[in-house]
Formats: C-alpha cells, sequence, structure tokens
C-alpha cells in the first residue's frame, strides 16, 4: 500500500495491524548514455511497488536522492551529503515512528559505499533513541548477489552494465534509450587513493556490459528478487 495514495482515515485503519513500511532510496547520477539518471530510485521503487502488491506491508514515498562520489562531477549526478542524508531520513522515520510504525526497512537501489554506511549509521542513531524499532537495510547488489551467480553475470558487473540494464529494460523500457549508444567498460580506480578528480578514472559512468542485457533477463531478476524479499521480511515483519 503506496501511502500516498491513501486516505489519512485508511492509514489510521490499516495502522492497527499494519506496522512495517518500506522506505525506497535511490539517486540521482549518471548511468552511461543509455539509462535516465534515476536509475537507481527507479529500480527499487518498481521492484517495491510489486512487493506490497503480495505483502502486507506501507510502502513510503521514496528518496530521489543518495549520496553519490564515484559519479558526483558527471553531468546529471545530484549528491547528498551523508549528513544531509542522515538527517532527511532521520526526520521522515521519527514523523513514521510517531504515526505508529515500528518496523523499517530501507531498500536502497543505490549501492555506494559510504551511501550505505550512512543509511546504518541512520538506523543506529535512531536505535538509540527508539529502543522498540526494528531495521532491516539492504542494498540491491547484495539483494542480487546469490542471484546474478545463478544468472552467470559477473561481480564485477555493479553499475548501468548487464543486470541493471536488464532490470530497468522490464521494470521502466520506455526510458531506455537505445543500447547500441552504449559500451562495456570496467573503470580501475588507484587502490586506497582518495581521489578529487575522479571523472578522470570513470567518465563513462557505465560498470559493466550493457550489451548483454534482455527484458528477459530483467524478468527473472525481478522475480527472483521478489521471492528472495518475501522470504527475507517474512519475519521480519511478523
Amino acid at each position: 500500500m503506496q501511502i500516498e495514495e491513501l486516505t489519512s482515515e485508511e492509514f489510521k485503519k490499516l495502522r492497527e495491524t499494519i506496522k512495517s513500511i518500506i522506505i525506497p532510496v535511490g539517486s540521482i547520477e549518471a548511468h552511461g548514455p543509455h539509462l535516465p539518471l534515476g536509475t537507481d530510485l527507479f529500480t527499487i521503487y518498481e521492484i517495491s511497488k510489486k512487493l506490497v502488491k503480495e505483502v502486507k506491508i506501507f510502502l513510503s514515498p521514496p528518496i530521489y536522492f543518495g549520496l553519490c562520489r564515484s559519479t558526483r562531477d558527471l553531468p546529471g549526478t545530484i549528491t547528498l551529503k551523508g549528513e544531509t542524508l542522515k538527517s532527511l531520513l532521520l526526520d521522515i522515520l521519527e514523523s513514521l515512528y510517531h504515526q505508529g510504525l515500528r518496523n523499517f526497512i530501507i531498500l536502497s537501489g543505490h549501492a555506494g559505499g559510504t551511501h550505505n554506511a550512512y543509511l546504518i549509521d541512520t538506523a543506529e542513531a535512531f536505535l538509540e533513541k527508539y529502543g522498540d524499532a526494528r531495521f532491516f537495510i539492504a542494498d540491491i547488489i547484495k539483494l542480487l548477489k546469490e542471484i546474478l551467480q545463478e544468472l552467470g553475470i559477473p561481480e564485477r558487473d555493479s553499475h548501468a552494465g548487464e543486470w541493471e540494464t536488464s532490470l530497468m529494460m522490464y521494470l521502466k523500457g520506455e526510458l531506455v534509450r537505445d543500447l547500441s549508444l552504449a559500451f562495456e567498460d570496467y573503470p580501475t580506480f588507484p587502490k586506497f587513493w582518495v581521489l578529487k578528480e575522479k571523472e578522470n578514472y570513470w567518465s563513462s559512468g557505465i560498470w559493466g556490459n550493457p550489451h548483454k542485457a534482455s527484458k528477459e533477463k530483467g524478468k527473472i531478476l525481478t522475480e527472483k528478487l521478489l521471492q528472495k524479499l518475501r522470504d527475507l521480511l517474512s519475519d521480519f515483519i511478523q
């Protein structure tokens, strides 16, 4: 159930028995010449919308913005500071808690390491104040890891490549551009360096091979991911 589509009275009645909510988090960042800037948001939000049709759980309006380090200088990327993301999410969580919800499922379509660290740090800070709250936090790559192995998609394919392009072709195909514009790319950042000019090492926004993508793979990925989420959340939302 998408909160923004409910009336106040409908929400009031449903919250008597439903205490769990998904908060989708994405990013606006470069995803090569073939995928839209909102890819990280679109994938996880569309999957979340499918999930709440099967599982009795609320779905929050999504957070479009995230913390983007490696792509921050690429055209179109809009990034938040980590503390801004944390502050925004804390406000949303506190409001939802005030409305009677206790089980918070934060699903991130953006898998940046620093971004995800702030999501976990937010949950830790919230638990210090509200000890009866519960958190489930996962990013899309960690959720898909075993599924990608099953399908033979290499681990280094991580951004705007085979699996992410496949998901977009299935979930939001009208937003996928001509794949002939895309290309295979695997950037290499110097190990242990913290770089200012990241664009010098990754200018494409692609990390993988989008030419191996297909709508059929996207359908398989979506169905398997939905099943995995149903299994993972079966105990959490009780």
